[in-house]
């Protein structure tokens, strides 16, 4: 577009990003405006729906309560009303009090969704001011005697029925004065028409009676703020509930779905390997017989050079396919236990001979510290030897020319047994200690010296021993090196005796690690 024009400028568009951005935020606090607005409309109304439940609620409850003032007064006023005002009046009063009580009903009997709060609440108000009137008649029918007593009984009688009416409608301001305003002129009329006695005895019931109602509405207020803000708080816990059971049902399906995936992604990885394994035993197969030229030497001495570098490859991959598989396997929980009865002690030695050659490579000294005369454990021999070899292998791969790797058999300080490889290596950083735990996790030091590998070999370790009911222990520090801790629950030893520390030395050496597992 060649030309910007002042109504695309005054749009938003064209040159002016600055009054664009600017514009939008505007919209954006606008559009925020809007929803809370709502939401709080949404919050109101719910609010004046519970109060107005909790009004007819009361309603309902003091209608007997109701009922008996009505009668009572009804009886006393015969006292002075010689005529039929007395029935008239209590039949009057007894249908208002029914019209209220019925009007309460059917407010409880909606429902929400079909609710007006405001329509509703000027229904309740009207027949509190019916029922009000009603009341209000009895300075018609007794307090029009000239009999002060009868005056003063319906002045009491009133401000008696006024604090009721207030503490039943207190949930609904609009129904508490409504109930209260007939009553209040009521008793100034009969104030105001009649004689109480002399001017200053007028003047002090005034007072009173002004007095008293301020405090019956007064009381009023305050029960309908303590009524809202139980209300506000029951809501405020419902919201919390229905958000806390909402993230918790996200988080479930969020579980689900993670274990899914990752049980799909254990099947995967555990076919594969099966697929790849098939022709990768061929390669293994016809690459050793090149290399050993069992049917006949060689042309070209080369050949036979590219047939060993095959065969490596493809055992290096063959491990790495093993090592997937275990993996898959253990994290789909389908790795399965051969338990028997075996000695740890013999299994370290046999695993230390193994790698014997390969320390010697790289001239390493490898120093056993095994306990004597301990019992078998009960445990998977192929697991033990794999969580060996792995960690000898870790210690000889990563530990430099002319460095010692330690191992350790014992008894923990639960009357379990342990083993723990230790080399003098360069470390590993501790942010990184739960890099190296997770699958296919390398640290900085393999990736620097390009270290072979997938990095599977701790995860499998850690893996194996969990199956075991064991608790595998990573220690280490930059330039002093790092300790694998096995430790096994007392459970798996066959015949475990109390530990009675003594001065043996070939264990003086090991109580520090054997009480840390």
């Amino acid at each position: 577009m060649s030309e910007i024009t002042a109504e695309m400028i005054e749009r938003g568009r064209g040159a002016d990003p600055r009054r664009a951005a600017e514009r939008r935020k505007s919209g954006a606090r606008i559009q925020r405006a809007r929803e809370r607005s709502a939401a709080s409309d949404a919050v109101q109304a719910g609010h004046d729906r519970e109060l107005l439940r909790i009004y007819a609620t009361a309603r309902l409850d003091s209608a007997l309560s109701a009922t008996t003032l009505i009668a009572l007064v009804g009886l006393c006023s015969f006292w002075w009303a010689r005529s039929n005002l007395p029935i008239l009046w209590g039949a009057a009063a007894f249908a208002s009090l029914l019209i209220c009580c019925w009007a309460a009903k059917s407010f409880t009997e909606v429902e929400d969704l079909k609710l007006n709060p405001g329509r509703w609440t000027a229904r309740l108000a009207l027949a509190e001011c019916v029922h009000s009137a009603i009341w209000g008649g009895v300075a018609l029918v007794v307090g029009s005697c000239d009999d002060p007593k009868a005056q003063i009984f319906t002045i009491g009688m009133l401000l008696l029925v006024s604090a009721f009416n207030c503490v039943v409608t207190a949930a609904a301001p609009l129904a508490a004065y409504a109930a209260s305003i007939p009553i209040i002129c009521a008793t100034f009329w009969i104030i105001g028409f009649h004689s109480l006695g002399d001017h200053s005895t007028a003047t002090l019931a005034l007072v009173f009676l002004c007095a008293a109602q301020l405090f019956f509405l007064l009381l009023a207020r305050r029960f309908h703020q303590l009524s809202f803000e139980s209300v506000s708080h029951r809501c405020e816990k419902s919201e919390l509930i229905a958000e806390l059971e909402q993230a918790k049902a996200k988080s479930d399906e969020a579980r689900r779905r993670a274990e899914e995936a990752n049980l799909a992604k254990s099947r995967f990885l555990a076919t594969m390997s099966h697929e790849l394994r098939t022709p990768l035993n061929a390669i293994l197969g016809f690459s050793e017989v090149l290399k050993n030229e069992i049917f006949g030497a060689h042309s070209n001495p080369s050949y036979k050079d590219y047939a060993n570098d095959i065969h490596s490859s493809g055992q290096h991959l063959l491990t790495l396919i093993n090592e997937i598989l275990d993996i898959s396997r253990i994290e789909a929980g389908r790795y399965d236990l051969k338990e028997e009865s075996l000695s740890l002690g013999a299994i370290a030695q046999d695993c230390r001979h193994l790698l014997a050659l390969r320390a010697q490579k790289g001239d390493l000294e490898l120093e056993e510290l095994i306990e004597p005369n301990l019992p078998r454990i009960w445990a998977d021999e192929r697991a033990m030897r794999q969580i060996v070899l792995n960690l000898l292998a870790n210690a000889i791969k990563f530990t430099p020319r002319g460095g010692l790797v330690t191992i350790k058999v014992g008894w923990t300080s639960a009357g379990g047994q342990y083993l723990s490889v230790k080399d003098n290596g360069p470390g590993i950083p501790e942010n990184e200690i739960a890099v190296v735990l997770s699958s296919f996790g390398r640290g900085s030091l393999a990736h620097k010296h390009a270290e072979e590998g997938a990095g599977l070999g701790l995860p499998i370790v850690k893996g194996l021993i969990e199956l075991h009911n064991g608790r595998f222990l990573l220690r280490s520090k930059l330039r002093e090196g790092t300790e694998a801790i096995m430790a096994l629950p007392p459970q798996r030893v066959m015949d475990a005796l109390p530990h009675i520390e003594t001065d043996a030395k070939p264990m003086a050496r090991q109580s520090f690690v054997a009480t840390s597992p």
